[in-house]
């Protein structure tokens, strides 16, 4: 098996050509030609992840973000980025990621949110050409009230609390939502006549919510990581006999705590 047949399978479903111009989605540390044994899916290309590569044999990592977001001046192992990359390129891993790539096509980021709340009728919620793009909208089975809708949000994604804004007054019938930071997409939520946005990184004026209308704030880990899972049934669908692991620490993998 080489980096290029992995790549391909899920360029398959989320391909490079639709990521944001800002992104570095694709093959960050590597060649194409190089020859593998194994990968490990993760959410962030940490130093420990690098190291949980090389202890399961893995000479390959897939991660949702990317481990190169920005340029970097210096590579140094007093930075975690920096530590990363030289452990990557020490043990030969390569590295790949599939950042708004996997975001902006409707069975990835949030179209797994939408699953998880049991939304029907789900369209792409800032749609470009060709069904793609950030956010998904849809509608629940049934309505409900603001305070239920709550509940089930924070049961469906593993949450012990969520920021929020003022609760509707209306019942809560068809939700719009975006992995990670989806501020921007809040005007987007509301043309789409949905009563509740779901996303992370909310900043604190965006919780002055026009009437009929609320945000609910899940955290950026938390929207986002279950795509780690989407990428592992993808590859192993395609190469059911090669070894595809997910990382053991995903789940404790989320850089922000709560107390």
């Amino acid at each position: 098996m080489r980096v290029r047949d992995i790549t391909a399978a899920t360029e398959a479903f989320a391909p490079l050509s639709i990521q944001e111009p800002w992104d570095n989605s694709g093959l960050i540390i590597g060649s194409p030609d190089q020859e593998i044994r194994g990968v490990l899916i993760g959410f962030d290309c940490t130093p420990e992840l690098v190291d949980e590569a090389v202890e399961t044999g893995s000479d390959m990592i897939i991660t949702h973000h990317p481990l190169i977001f920005g340029g970097l001046k210096r590579i140094s192992p007093e930075d975690p980025v920096g530590l990363a990359v030289i452990k990557a390129a020490s043990a030969g891993i390569a590295v790949y990621a599939a950042h708004t790539t996997a975001d902006k096509v409707i069975g990835g980021v949030s179209g797994r949110m939408a699953a998880r709340l049991g939304l029907e009728d789900v369209r792409v919620l800032d749609e470009e050409d060709s069904g793609i793009g950030l956010g998904a909208v849809g509608n629940l089975p049934s309505p409900m009230t603001a305070e239920e809708f709550i509940a089930k949000v924070k049961s469906a994604f593993g949450l012990s609390v969520a920021r929020c804004s003022r609760p509707v007054d209306i019942p809560v019938s068809r939700v719009a939502m975006c992995g990670g930071s989806g501020s921007s997409l809040i005007d987007k939520a509301i043309e789409a006549g949905a009563q509740a946005y779901i996303c992370g990184d909310i900043s604190y004026h965006h919780f002055f919510t026009p009437k009929n209308f609320m945000v609910i704030d899940i955290g950026h880990f938390e929207g986002e990581v279950e795509i780690c899972h989407v990428l592992f049934s993808l590859l192993k669908k395609n190469f059911p006999t090669f070894a595809v692991r997910t990382s053991g620490k995903l789940e404790a993998s989320n850089p922000v705590f709560y107390y």
